[in-house]
């Protein structure tokens, strides 16, 4: 008897790191049923994603409102995706890590006694308020699954800790790493239309380009006026700063009203996942307040300056890949300048093998409910 998989997601970043796994399910076929919802908490960077790996959802909940609060989308998602698991009626439902639509989705799951599959499961900052409410969302959602494919040993010991059974953990690795290879082979066939398109943006990339990104809501006031305010310090150097912007309006205003103005500093819109890989990988360094980036970044060999003041991803910190800056201006321009002047430890930063895997995740979490469906 096939086994019913239902893949839940919202966000951009949700799309991406289950991409792979959906694909390796769908072609397991003689074992699997594959079906996929999404929440569209993101719309048109999801849709993105969605068109870039070839994948077609079920059902679409449709439940972005401009301005919603959390408490809207909690309870929309919570009762939208109670319909759909009455519709569907599957026998596993997988997250991804931390967005809203992956408590409220497992919350929803819980009601109705269908198993939880969570990818990206033991992450931890140990920070109620940071990052929000992402912290929260992960330790609700750990405490209602049934399968715990963690991406590092650290993120099971952190299970463990809370008390979660060891027997229903894995680690698998990240499976950010699996989308990120397949995403190289893609641009790798047409980098004359990926350069094209950065040339029109201004980006010849015949200077060092400075990658940065940001969105984190901790962020929010202070933090993206100090961060702004670094990057103009940062551009008197002769290089190139690319900032795909984010379309919150709290990232907008204050880019806009102190960098627009700055020569070198290319504020452009949000960027589709292979244009974001393309640039990744041809960039000297890496700013950003993103998880994922933290995770991508080492497999490309780039230094990753995180301007958080903590990390639920402290593999990368550990290994020297990636070193917490927070968002103080000062701070951020000193450590930006001394990777751009200080050879040696940019090689030594770039070196490092990455925490997070291979890509081999999604193969080993198929493994994993090949082998276990029969249990439950």
């Amino acid at each position: 008897m096939k086994t019913k998989v239902l893949f839940v997601f919202g966000t951009r970043p949700e799309a991406i790191k289950l991409a792979p796994v959906i694909k390796i399910f769908q072609e397991n076929q003689d074992k699997f049923i594959t079906e996929i919802c999404i929440t569209s908490q993101h719309k048109s960077m999801l849709r993105q994603v969605l068109q870039l790996f070839d994948l077609q959802p079920d059902y679409d909940l449709d439940l972005m409102k401009n301005n919603q609060t959390l408490e809207y989308l909690t309870a929309k998602a919570i009762e939208k995706l109670g319909a759909i698991y009455k519709k569907s009626s599957p026998d596993i439902i997988f997250v991804q890590g931390d967005t809203t639509t992956v408590m409220a989705a497992s919350l929803a799951a819980f009601y109705q006694r269908i198993k939880i599959a969570h990818v990206e499961a033991g992450l931890r900052s140990y920070e109620k308020y940071s990052p929000f409410p992402e912290e929260i969302n992960r330790i609700v959602t750990s405490h209602l699954c049934n399968f715990h494919f963690a991406p590092t040993k650290q993120a099971k010991n952190n299970l463990l800790r809370e008390g979660i059974n060891k027997k229903n953990i894995w680690v698998t690795g990240n499976t950010v790493i699996d989308a990120l290879f397949l995403t190289l082979q893609i641009v790798g066939q047409s980098k004359d239309i990926y350069l094209k398109y950065f040339r029109q943006k201004g980006i010849k990339f015949d200077k060092r380009v400075i990658l940065v990104t940001g969105h984190r809501r901790e962020n929010f006031g202070k933090g993206f006026q100090q961060i702004c305010e670094a990057l103009k310090v940062i551009a008197r150097e002769d290089l190139d700063i690319v900032y795909p912007v984010h379309l919150n309006p709290n990232v907008q205003k204050p880019l806009y009203n102190i960098l627009s103005n700055i020569e070198n500093i290319h504020l452009i819109k949000p960027l589709a996942y292979d244009k974001l890989v393309f640039l990744m990988n041809k960039c000297y360094l890496i700013l950003t307040d993103s998880g994922g980036i933290q995770e991508e970044a080492p497999s490309l060999g780039k230094p990753v300056l995180v301007m958080r003041n903590v990390t639920e991803r402290p593999e990368g910190i550990e290994a020297g890949t990636a070193k917490l800056v927070g968002t103080d201006k000062d701070n951020i321009i000193d450590n930006t300048l001394m990777l751009l002047n200080d050879l040696n430890m940019y090689r030594k930063m770039s070196a490092v093998n990455n925490p997070y895997g291979i890509g081999k995740a999604s193969k080993n979490i198929l493994e994993v409910l090949n082998k276990m469906t029969e249990r439950y």
